[in-house]
Parts: structure tokens; sequence; C-alpha cells
């Protein structure tokens, strides 16, 4: 993680396990959420709360913001759950997934992403019949304490009002397949989402591939008899 950088979350039931059972069990998600975005110096710009998973759009201002943000909530909601419906063990599946993301077209595609993901998934006729996500505070100006704006949104337009109207109007244009896969992918696999100059900075950073590399153990340079010290992606740790 780097701190300024927006990250798309994805944090998943272990086995997809449901993590959510009733109206009173996502409120007190989002509740300990909005605690732990201050204490743990996040910005929320998009989520959307799945039966067996979650979305977040995060900005943290420290590198460990993120870490610690999903680490308390994750914790808060599993003894909440265990407690409420009389059950034991670990709720969530490991490490959550996430992924960097580029500003500009980038950052408003999570957007997109995240808040249709329940019109996708066949839940909601529209977006905004989801109540359990950011839409109707990004498009409906529904007030929402949860969420801070990111300023790729904020330039949509001059005021409140036309932000608005310039962000309902790319929802219902939808997102392209292949727009999906590229955060689907840069998602599952911890990878960075963005342009080569940005995957190329964030390598540079952080000392780790962001990307997806070529399957398989590169070959060696003609008349080498040296080790192969890449190795192959599998031993490659991502952010």
């Amino acid at each position: 993680m780097l701190p300024e950088i927006p990250v798309h979350i994805v944090q998943r039931g272990n086995n997809r396990i449901s993590c959510f059972f009733a109206e009173q069990d996502r409120r007190f998600y989002l509740f300990q959420l909005g605690r732990m975005l201050r204490q743990c110096g996040c910005a929320l710009h998009a989520y959307c709360l799945m039966t067996n998973h979650v979305h977040l759009l995060v900005t943290a201002a420290d590198v460990r913001g993120c870490a610690q943000l999903m680490k308390h909530v994750s914790q808060l909601h599993t003894q909440y759950v265990n407690r409420t419906y009389g059950r034991s063990g670990t709720l969530w599946e490991g490490r959550f997934r996430s992924c960097l993301v580029q500003s500009e077209e980038y950052v408003l595609a999570c957007y997109r992403y995240i808040e249709c993901n329940p019109a996708r998934a066949g839940i909601a006729e529209h977006p905004r019949s989801h109540p359990w996500s950011s839409y109707r505070a990004n498009a409906c100006g529904t007030y929402n304490a949860l969420i801070t704006p990111h300023a790729e949104y904020l330039r949509l337009g001059r005021d409140d009002s036309q932000r608005r109207e310039a962000y309902t109007a790319l929802v219902d244009c939808q997102l392209e397949p292949k727009s999906i896969t590229k955060i689907r992918e840069a998602t599952n696999g911890n990878f960075a989402l963005g342009d080569k100059e940005f995957r190329d900075a964030l390598a540079r950073a952080l000392g780790k591939r962001v990307e997806r590399g070529t399957p398989g153990r590169p070959g060696r340079a003609q008349g080498s008899t040296g080790p192969d010290l890449l190795g192959s992606e599998e031993n490659v740790v991502c952010p």
C-alpha cells in the first residue's frame, strides 16, 4: 500500500459464506466502519455490502491505514456475528483482496463497478434500489456521513448538482466488459489498476511486481550457465 493512493478492497466470507443475515448486521458493519475510518486516517469514496462480501474504495493517509481499517472492522463484525447468532470461528476469508487505483478514469470506473455490483448480480433492478451502497449519496445527494468524495468525483461538475447529474449519466452508460475484467483481475491478483506509467512507478516505489507476469520461468540469456535469478510469477510477492 501507499499513502494517498486510492485502493479498491474486496473482502469475502470464508468459503463464500454469508457475512450479513439481517439489516441490523449491515448497520453494525457500517457503524464500525465509520468509527474506524476516522481512527485509521482513511477516507471512503464508495462502498457496497453484498450478502457474502463487501467492496470499498478507500484512500489512506498512512501506509498502514487500509490494513488497520480492515483488521479492526473485520474483527468487530466477526465478534458481533458470532455473539448474535451463536457461532464461533472465523467469518472472513484470509487477507482482503485489493488493488491500488490510478486517478482519472480508473477511480470513477471503480466507483461504478462497486455501486453497480447489485444490479450486475441480479439482486437489484438498479443501483439505487440497493440500500447498502454509496450510490444514493454519490448519484442522488442523500446525506451519508461515511462518504468523502474523491477529487476525480469533484471534477465532474462545478457544484453538487452538476456532479450528481454527470455521475448518474456515467452509471447509466454502464461499464464495458473489458473494464470490469480489468478491475476484477487487478483486485483478485493484488495488482495495480492503471496505465503502464502508473504501474511502473508503483513497482519502483514498492520494490515489487504490481502486474501479472508471464507464467513459467523466464529463459536464460544465450550462453548463460548461472542460475535463473528471477524465478516464476508464483515466487513474487505482490502488494
